[in-house]
């Protein structure tokens, strides 16, 4: 039973060894490989998800059957829904403007704007793809494109390419 026990304890002991080699990935692994580049890429699809964004604003994103009308982020039936575009259009320039930024309090007021266009753009989703009066209207490309977009800028700001300053010691 000691045998048993001594080799276990050795066996784990040898897994812990081996994990001090992780701090160091080589390139030779694909999995980490992949990461590091697509962290450095993330910045771009950040900022082409804002670019996106802003496009998908004034293409259609529900069409309504029964009043034969294509409602867009600037433009609903007797502006019934409002124009969630103008408030989607100041958060993908104010998120792009913050990702061009190379300064730490700029990604983190990134971080929390484009957190504020997910729940904007998940409101904006709900009201004008929900169904009323027992119609549901016809879902379009621009409001998934305008909710995926959000999405991957939020991601893009949780995951910035920025460089600290290594800290002086005295």
């Amino acid at each position: 039973m000691a045998e048993w026990l001594g080799k276990a304890l050795q066996k784990l002991l040898q897994q812990f060894e081996s994990a001090r080699n992780l701090l160091n990935p080589s390139p030779i692994r694909g999995g980490i490989f992949i990461y590091f580049m697509l962290i450095k890429k993330l910045r771009f699809i950040g900022i082409l998800a804002c670019v996106v964004l802003i496009v998908t604003c004034f293409i259609p994103w529900a069409y309504y059957a029964d009043i034969n009308e294509s409602f867009t982020g600037f433009y609903s039936y007797q502006n019934q829904y409002g124009k969630p575009g103008k408030f989607l259009v100041l958060i993908a320039v104010l998120a792009l403007t913050l990702m061009l930024l190379p300064k730490i309090w700029a990604k983190r007021t990134n971080l929390f704007v484009c957190a504020i266009g997910v729940g904007y753009a998940v409101k904006s989703y709900i009201l004008f793809t929900s169904c009323y009066n027992a119609y549901c209207p016809e879902k379009r490309a621009g409001i998934y494109l305008m909710l995926i977009s959000t999405i991957v800028m939020l991601i893009a700001a949780a995951l910035p390419d920025l460089k600290l300053p290594a800290k002086k010691n005295s």
